[in-house]
């Protein structure tokens, strides 16, 4: 095409982004063409004439033009991404993959992009891989408002983010049967009714039978036993070894407070303090509210260092029944609540494990309140509740509070019922976890 002479990059390119915002792609097209002219290796124009090609069926011409722009941003995630839809409208599935991952390693916020290497890897037969790749998808563009409903969908991507999502559902209820079908197998599927009756409510296949309304677990509920606040003390035999040992376990607390105080880490992370008390911890003084720990397990690690410095403590720890489940549990802690510290209602995440507390410090006017029902805590004497239940806790005093935290299976779940929640809650862990995994060649 021949430009008059007084034609320059610039004039190009305005009177391409002037058709562009009259909705003029004809005369977008010629200004870009024109552009090309002058300079070959412009990639706005590069990309924008192919995606007309693309429009057009001629995925072949759309490559050519886009390689011609990736040479000259070798770096761009966007060029990558429209390069991997072209190979995929051409049917190169392998250079589609390509691409496309390239693409989102530079740019792995692209929920589309990786919806479409879904779509590759399940036209390669790459059933695992397609997995991942729409459920990192899903959890992307959710994380940004998108893909809640047809209306946070844009509509050339509707059905395939539906099919996405019913994949991810019919791999996710196959992945967890397998899991739980070797216990079957073992016991009988009558030993684990309640476990397949769980797994269909967290699935959402069936609602949860919430015999008190009050009850609200955030992550997982087991159905058919009994829903309580406050466990009786009988229920929990064990709890006589650590509440005789009190006075150790208090000596060896101490220490700690007083020799290592960085030892104690904010239990909440570090998120604004802002944040902190607009969600969960408010102060009844001019003091900042603050809830550390001292961890002996967190999320099932165990912390050395902390568990050296108190032999006594961790001994009889590890002489309990403790919930232990593969990354999650046990949470075993030193919990210390500052003066005029409050930690507002709240919920757990499961009824198949309860919460004990054995109290160590308790100045004057402290309590936990859980579904309603306050309890003051008595240094020495163990009190074991349902998290579920909304809870929260106080010190209004102007000294320190600590309770030892320590976690135990719900006295009401079988042993089999604990194993296959144990191997079922880690499956759950590993499979949301998958998402968010590098993607691999």
């Amino acid at each position: 095409m021949d430009n008059p002479p007084n034609v320059t990059p610039a004039t190009c390119r305005a009177q391409a982004h002037a058709g562009l915002q009259r909705g003029d792609a004809a005369l977008a097209e010629q200004a870009f063409l024109r552009l090309l002219d002058i300079q070959p290796d412009d990639a706005e124009a590069l990309q924008f004439l192919a995606s007309l090609q693309l429009n057009r069926g001629n995925a072949a011409r759309a490559i050519e033009l886009l390689l011609a722009a990736l040479r000259t941003q070798p770096q761009d995630a966007a060029i990558l991404h429209q390069l991997g839809s072209a190979q995929m409208l051409a049917g190169d599935l392998q250079a589609a993959a390509d691409s496309l991952r390239q693409g989102l390693q530079l740019g792995p916020g692209m929920f589309v992009a990786r919806l479409r290497l879904g779509v590759v890897f399940e036209q390669q037969g790459r059933r695992h891989d397609a997995m991942t790749a729409y459920l990192g998808a899903i959890n992307a563009a959710q994380a940004h408002g998108r893909w809640l409903s047809d209306a946070t969908t844009a509509p050339d991507v509707r059905d395939a983010v539906k099919h996405a999502m019913q994949y991810v559902a019919v791999a996710r209820r196959e992945l967890f049967d397998a899991i739980i079908e070797p216990l079957r197998q073992r016991y009988g599927r009558s030993e684990l009714a309640r476990v397949d009756q769980c797994l269909s409510i967290y699935l959402q296949e069936q609602p949860a039978p919430f015999p008190d309304p009050r009850q609200r677990p955030k992550f997982l509920y087991f159905p058919g036993i009994p829903s309580q606040i406050f466990y009786p003390r009988e229920r929990f035999p064990a709890h006589a070894r650590i509440e005789a040992a009190v006075d150790a376990i208090r000596e060896e607390l101490r220490a700690v407070l007083s020799d290592t105080p960085d030892d104690f880490v904010p239990f909440l992370g570090t998120p604004s303090a802002e944040a902190v008390s607009a969600h969960l911890l408010a102060s009844s003084s001019t003091q900042e509210a603050a809830w550390d720990a001292f961890f002996f397990y967190r999320h099932g690690i165990r912390h050395d260092a902390n568990c050296a410095r108190c032999p006594r403590t961790i001994g009889l720890l590890d002489s309990m029944p403790l919930i232990r489940v593969r990354d999650h549990a046990p949470e075993t802690l030193f919990s210390v609540l500052r003066p005029g510290t409050h930690i507002l209602p709240h919920r757990g995440v499961t009824n198949t494990r309860l919460v004990t507390h054995l109290p160590l410090i308790v100045p004057p006017d402290c309590a936990l309140r859980v579904g309603g029902e306050t309890h003051v805590w008595e240094e020495g004497r163990c009190v074991t509740f349902d998290d579920t239940f909304e809870h929260e806790a106080w010190n209004n005093s102007d000294q320190t509070r600590v309770v030892l935290i320590m976690d135990s299976w719900n006295p009401d779940l079988s042993e089999v019922e604990q194993a296959a929640v144990a191997d079922l809650v880690a499956a759950i862990g590993d499979f949301n976890r998958s998402g968010e995994t590098p993607l691999q060649p």
